[in-house]
């Protein structure tokens, strides 16, 4: 309990101080080494560090992506790496971004609000320039506004680059970011009140030998209900947890419509090219130490993969498979070769 002192002890206690029978440094506070902590009400904290370093992990993702779209897209080479993740009020975001700039207004679906997207005008025309047929050269005046056709353009770009977003946010939530519209000038795009804070993130970009930024602003009342999603445990498990079977089925049906050549082997030979040069119509060639009814191999690509057998598919010339080729089998040991299946191919 502190012990309240009365007007007389105060009274005393100032006497004793001015005539020097007592020493002030008796009177130092208890916990002077107490560290203070700034807390500044005009920008509070809404992210803190491990969660900053989640949304870098995430569009790290996102540049990677989009560096792989834009090249083909531009067809030059493009280079997109995350510079930076910062925490800032929206009012200095806006004040950091030239005037006129390309800015989209982005709707992030199931998330409530809008995010924007700022290319730097650098960035803009030269991607403009690239589209229409150009080296990439920026246009000497950088300082205008986009025309009509421009930004149909632009929007296209956006699109694409919006896809991206998508499936880097995917081990968070299922985001299903959409373009709104194209802003030029920054005062027109007031998503959230000046005092809101946001996070950016800054993207350094490289078209061809053009360089600029491009930012990512998303307001923390838009990213508010997924805050406790965005921390490294949470995230590395997701990574873990969908690595396995989410993208089991698009690998199997990327790979499923790629065609492979298929050659049923009958035998081999070694001739000189000058044999081969003279070979007519009629000529008989004696194949290397094959018999009749020895099954055939069938090689998919440059791998042996099945054992087979000749024969004919109404007026077509087959083979039916007879049995798979392990691994370490030697094709030539037919003896060991078990019927496995029925199958034909043309």
């Amino acid at each position: 309990m502190n012990e309240v002192l009365s007007q007389d002890e105060i009274d005393q206690l100032l006497n004793a101080i001015s005539s020097g029978d007592t020493d002030t440094d008796e009177f130092k506070p208890v916990n002077s080494t107490r560290k203070i902590k700034i807390y500044d009400f005009k920008r509070p904290s809404k992210f803190s560090k491990e969660q900053l370093r989640t949304v870098s992990n995430m569009h790290e993702t996102f540049a990677r992506l989009t560096t792989t779209s834009l090249s083909a897209q531009l067809r030059s080479l493009v280079h997109v790496h995350v510079a930076s993740v910062d925490e800032l009020t929206y009012e200095e975001f806006i004040r950091s971004i030239p005037t006129p700039t390309t800015l989209a207004i982005i709707n992030m679906d199931p998330l409530k609000g809008s995010a924007v997207l700022e290319i730097d005008p650098a960035i803009t025309f030269c991607m403009i320039d690239r589209l229409f047929g150009g080296r990439g050269a920026t246009s000497s005046n950088k300082n205008r506004d986009l025309t009509d056709i421009e930004q149909e353009v632009m929007e296209g770009v956006i699109v694409r680059i919006l896809a991206n977003m998508r499936e880097a946010w995917t081990q968070v939530i299922d985001l299903r970011p959409r373009f709104a519209q194209i802003e030029t000038n920054p005062q027109f795009a007031q998503i959230v009140p000046p005092t809101e804070m946001v996070v950016l993130v800054t993207l350094d970009t490289k078209v061809g030998d053009e360089e600029g930024m491009m930012n990512f602003c998303i307001p923390y009342l838009t990213i508010e209900p997924i805050v406790s999603k965005l921390s490294t445990q949470f995230w590395f498990s997701s990574v873990r947890r969908s690595s396995t079977t989410q993208y089991l089925g698009t690998i199997k049906g990327q790979i499923s419509s790629v065609d492979m050549d298929i050659v049923a082997e009958i035998g081999t030979i070694n001739l000189p090219i000058r044999d081969v040069l003279s070979l007519r119509c009629g000529d008989v060639v004696r194949l290397s130490s094959i018999k009749v009814g020895d099954p055939l191999t069938l090689s998919v690509g440059n791998k042996k993969k099945f054992y087979c057998q000749p024969g004919v598919v109404g007026k077509k010339m087959a083979v039916q498979i007879t049995g798979k080729i392990e691994d370490g089998d030697d094709a030539e040991e037919f003896e060991e070769l078990s019927v496995e299946g029925d199958e034909s191919y043309e």
